[in-house]
């Protein structure tokens, strides 16, 4: 029994297509998960086998196997949850398979069958418009931040059944919809604003010069004088981002998983990484590289306060990110390249 159900998984910034194979054979019970899986992805049997079993269905007692391809690229994270039921229920004859193919499945499952929020789910809702699936069912905690991509269906489910009874024609997802438009009127607001600085008319007027033409600037002076203050209020001078910007934002914050209610980054993100800060930390790294915060101040304000206490060489990693716009991250595997065009506040 072979069921084939297509989900997604992130590198770098962008998303590409998993299959998920399903193969139950009799046996012994085992429940093994090949594809380079991590910890996250290896331990999905046990929220699996629960959840299946607590929605009101039989979870097999047999030998599944379940593979994740390409084969040869990392998995991680726990959105693999719900392909990974729907592929087991549906080898076992409990899941219609004609409509599998036209949509991308994506969520982490609780033990009682609830779908759950996971990261990425902005890249791997273009990745299904772009490979011109009919959709693509996400958690509904991340419905909005999908519906944002234009050309493509989001339903949100919140219930492994819900799936279940959609593939089997005996319940509808209604497809997600929002106003760019009007995410955008509400959602670009500061809650500081740059007339609320008082006097300091020649520190405004420089950074004024700055915000303008996209200048790096470095601010020197006692403390207490407003420099931080300052430096805070500068994205809202800037000009507002637009959709293209917004969108390559909101895809570093949601890999990072720091969306919150938002569904989209619609303000100049405004970064202040403490001084003990590291290079990877900075920039980005890591065994399974992650966007630093030159990414997530991409088309914002990176603010490095007490800029003589950082250790030396996290100010000359920052070179190169500076000059180019995007830092890239070489490992022995992949070379993921994230974007990092900001506007450097230096005190």
């Amino acid at each position: 029994m072979l069921a084939k159900v297509l989900s997604s998984a992130v590198l770098g910034i962008d998303a590409y297509v998993v299959e998920v194979e399903v193969d139950i054979t009799m046996g012994l019970p085992a429940f093994a998960t090949v594809g380079l899986p991590d910890g996250a992805v290896r331990e999905s049997k046990d929220r699996v086998k629960s959840a299946i079993k607590n929605s009101g269905y039989r979870f097999p007692p047999h030998r599944i196997t379940v593979n994740l391809a390409p084969a040869d690229r990392k998995k991680e994270g726990a959105g693999f949850d719900l392909p990974m039921a729907v592929g087991i229920l549906a080898a076992t004859g409990l899941v219609n398979r004609e409509k599998l193919e036209r949509y991308l499945l994506i969520g982490e499952l609780s033990l009682d069958g609830k779908v759950k929020p996971t990261r990425g789910a902005l890249p791997m809702a273009l990745a299904a418009r772009n490979d011109g699936f009919a959709g693509i069912i996400v958690p509904e905690g991340n419905s909005r931040e999908s519906a944002v991509v234009q050309g493509v269906n989001v339903l949100a489910a919140s219930h492994l059944a819900q799936v279940v009874e959609f593939f089997n024609d005996t319940c509808e997802l209604p497809p997600t919809t929002v106003s760019i438009q009007d995410l955008f009127s509400r959602d670009a607001r500061y809650d500081i604003d740059f007339n609320e600085v008082k006097g300091q008319e020649h520190v405004k007027r420089a950074l004024e010069i700055s915000a303008a033409g996209g200048h790096n600037i470095l601010m020197v002076g006692p403390p207490g004088s407003g420099k931080t203050m300052l430096a805070q209020r500068l994205p809202t001078i800037l000009p507002g981002l637009t959709f293209e910007e917004a969108l390559e934002t909101t895809k570093v914050y949601s890999i990072m998983g720091l969306m919150g209610e938002r569904a989209v980054v619609a303000t100049r993100p405004f970064r202040s990484p403490h001084h003990t800060i590291s290079d990877a930390g900075l920039i980005g790294g890591g065994q399974v590289p992650k966007p630093g915060e030159v990414s997530l101040a991409h088309n914002g304000v990176l603010f490095l306060d007490e800029m003589p206490e950082f250790r030396k060489n996290v100010l000359e990693v920052l070179r190169q990110p500076m000059e180019d716009g995007k830092v890239t991250i070489a490992r022995a595997a992949t070379s993921i390249t994230y974007p990092s065009r900001f506007m450097a506040v230096a005190a």
